[in-house]
């Protein structure tokens, strides 16, 4: 906790040092988030930001990774970045990436003359939510920005020497959906190309229109075998060159990590074997986490 609520990162960054530079999220109405509801959005002041800096250098100055938060902060302006940019790379003399959280609207925000010189002023890592390629998902899942502006902004970004880590979440289309989530997920990702590819299990957080719609019975979610069953049909239609694949996540039913393409017949087998198996709940979505 740091300014009165939880900051938060991706697993990949657990190591990293943490430096808040914003408060919550721009767009904050996902219907299966709460990460930062009831969270007012607003850039942090630089003197604040700098005063971090330097207070985080003085406790670990030899750091080679630094996660900048709260949710979207590539949405700030860019003069602003590049202003926290030089000041990381001044702070700490090891410094090898800076890693953020960013979304849709806010790659298509920058244009490429100004992702280039995020690049090369040291950002590194860009970790985006596209949840789904559906369109209709996204829609009913009020996401936010176009499916369009994400995937040509996470094209953009790569061919700016930035990496996209990009998250899907199996389940997020509901049994509703599911068909049209795994092929048109699979089809976002092949035109994406990003550098990291995670596929977590849509869990509902009490207190969001999600939660409200599965207790009313206006989303159903899948049961435990529909969710693998959906992973492998998301897997089997991936067409990526060059891509780190996980699905090791605690909501995973099943931890999986690879690359890709070279251990896709893997990890086909690998889902294969477990619904052959007969252990998996085909009436619910069997035992979910606690907390994400």
């Amino acid at each position: 906790m740091t300014g009165g609520h939880t900051m938060f990162r991706p697993p990949a960054e657990a190591g990293s040092v943490l430096i808040r530079v914003a408060d919550g999220c721009p767009h904050n109405s996902c219907a299966f988030c709460a990460m930062y509801r009831g969270v007012p959005y607003q850039a942090h002041d630089r003197d604040t930001v700098a005063s971090r800096i330097d207070l985080a250098a003085a406790r670990d100055p030899d750091a080679r990774r630094i996660f900048l938060a709260d949710g979207d902060v590539l949405a700030l302006p860019t003069e602003l970045l590049e202003t926290i940019l030089a000041k990381t790379r001044a702070a700490f003399p090891r410094l090898s990436r800076v890693n953020c959280y960013a979304s849709g609207q806010a790659l298509a925000g920058k244009n490429d003359a100004e992702l280039a010189s995020l690049r090369e002023k040291g950002m590194h890592t860009l970790y985006l939510g596209l949840e789904s390629g559906c369109a209709e998902t996204l829609r009913r899942m009020a996401k936010g920005g176009s499916l369009d502006e994400t995937v040509a902004g996470c094209v953009r970004a790569g061919r700016a020497g930035l990496s996209v880590s990009v998250m899907v979440l199996i389940g997020i289309g509901g049994q509703e959906l599911s068909a049209s989530h795994a092929s048109l997920t699979a089809d976002a990702l092949n035109a994406m190309q990003p550098a990291m590819l995670s596929c977590l299990r849509l869990v509902p957080i009490p207190g969001t229109a999600l939660a409200d719609r599965i207790a009313d019975g206006r989303f159903v979610q899948l049961t435990e075998e529909q969710s693998v069953r959906e992973l492998r049909d998301i897997v089997s239609r991936l067409d990526l060159t060059r891509t780190v694949f996980r699905a090791d996540h605690s909501s995973n039913i099943l931890p999986l990590a690879g690359r890709l393409p070279r251990d896709k017949t893997r990890l086909l087998a690998e889902l294969d074997e477990l619904l052959q198996c007969g252990a998996l709940d085909k009436d619910t979505p069997g035992p979910m986490p606690v907390a994400l």
